[in-house]
């Protein structure tokens, strides 16, 4: 009996130990736990502190971190392509990378030159000529004899191109292939469909979107159509695949922002398109105000306008791929070009510049050491390549 009560007192005795072990485990555990959260929540804490000082953060002054030389031409303009830089002017252009490096040279000789770009892809011509040169920052694509004398012209980043050709009493419209090849070609006449006032190609070149203006009993209208060079196309008469109808209206510009959105600014509205193959509109927003400028990229579209405040130059409206308004902004110095950032955009002259966030608040707003022909970025938000007369900078903002 005696056994028996000291193997019971042992077992009892060993389930406390057991549930004290337990214990001890479930404490160990939970502490650790405590410690995964605490430093969790330490770490949010700091990237939210470092998120907002970095959103808040002013930048006053910029490092110059690399430098090469260059020799510009008299008459020649310098353009942003893709991530290197366009310089042409009456007798030819020629491609530079960010260290100065000259990726190729074009010669030739136009009165006045048409250049359309998409991407890293631009096309050149002569205005009343009939040759088109297409080119990316690396190397040239192709060149196009036409047999008509050049309008208008439009490229997609593939190097599709298409152009406006004066025919005897009427524009013709043929898109090329890379090897010239005719893609498509159609008529276009002011009495019936209007003069093509502008043209577009999305950036893998299946649609074109072109705007026509005529006279329909004395009284203005624009025609907005999307054709599509695809398999939806091939099963509508003229490869035509939406039409968009403006009274009193006049559409001088149209403007693909990626393969699924386009936009046409009017001079009394903007109209937002969205779809892949038969674009459909998707917003329209009216204006009574004179439109200064347009700029977008493949996510933002600005319309520039005078401020109607008096201590403010100018008030920029953007909006964004989806159709929906991003807000107002003002700045105050006269541009020569605003490209749009991640969640930025940049207005810049010769000698100044201002950099905006998207939430409003000035990010920079300063002076540049020497003149300035164009501004680029160059891999982050605050990372930029100027390019002046005699030099390519790239340089940190600071």
């Amino acid at each position: 009996m005696a056994d028996i009560k000291s193997y019971m007192k042992e077992k009892k005795k060993r389930e406390q130990n057991q549930a004290g072990y337990k214990e001890k485990i479930r404490r160990h555990k939970l502490s650790n736990v405590y410690r995964v959260v605490l430093v969790i929540a330490a770490a949010i804490a700091l990237t939210a502190v470092v998120v907002v000082q970095y959103r808040s953060h002013v930048y006053t002054d910029y490092d110059v971190v690399s430098s090469s030389s260059r020799e510009s031409v008299s008459g020649s303009i310098d353009l942003r392509l893709g991530n290197s830089i366009l310089t042409y002017s009456k007798d030819g252009a020629h491609c530079t990378d960010a260290k100065g490096n000259v990726t190729w040279n074009q010669t030739y000789e136009f009165q006045e030159v048409k250049l359309a770009m998409c991407g890293s892809t631009v096309a050149l011509a002569e205005y009343n000529g009939r040759s088109i040169y297409v080119q990316n920052s690396q190397k040239q694509l192709s060149k196009i004899t036409t047999t008509m004398p050049i309008r208008d012209i439009s490229v997609s980043g593939e190097g599709y191109v298409t152009a406006v050709l004066d025919g005897t009493d009427v524009a013709v419209i043929n898109t090329y292939d890379l090897d010239g090849t005719i893609l498509y070609t159609g008529e276009a006449r002011m009495n019936n469909s209007g003069y093509p006032v502008d043209i577009c190609l999305s950036p893998d070149g299946q649609l074109l979107c072109a705007s026509y203006l005529h006279l329909d009993a004395g009284s203005l209208k624009t025609n907005v159509v999307f054709y599509n060079f695809g398999d939806v196309g091939e099963n509508v008469n003229d490869c035509m695949v939406g039409v968009f109808y403006y009274t009193d209206t006049l559409v001088p510009q149209v403007q693909f922002m990626n393969n699924s959105t386009a936009f046409a600014v009017g001079d009394n509205r903007l109209v937002i398109y969205a779809g892949s193959y038969a674009p459909m509109e998707v917003a329209t927003y009216m204006l009574n105000e004179e439109i200064l400028s347009v700029f977008y990229s493949d996510k933002y579209i600005g319309l520039v306008f005078r401020s109607e405040d008096s201590e403010r130059l100018y008030r920029m409206d953007v909006y964004d791929a989806s159709a929906a308004v991003v807000g107002s902004f003002y700045f105050d110095i006269e541009y020569t070009d605003v490209f749009f950032g991640q969640n930025t955009f940049v207005a810049y002259n010769e000698t100044e510049c201002v950099i905006t966030n998207l939430d409003g608040n000035v990010k920079f707003n300063g002076e540049f050491a020497r003149p300035v022909r164009l501004m680029l970025p160059a891999g982050n938000s605050y990372k930029f390549i100027l390019v002046t007369e005699n030099s390519i900078d790239t340089v940190q903002l600071k």
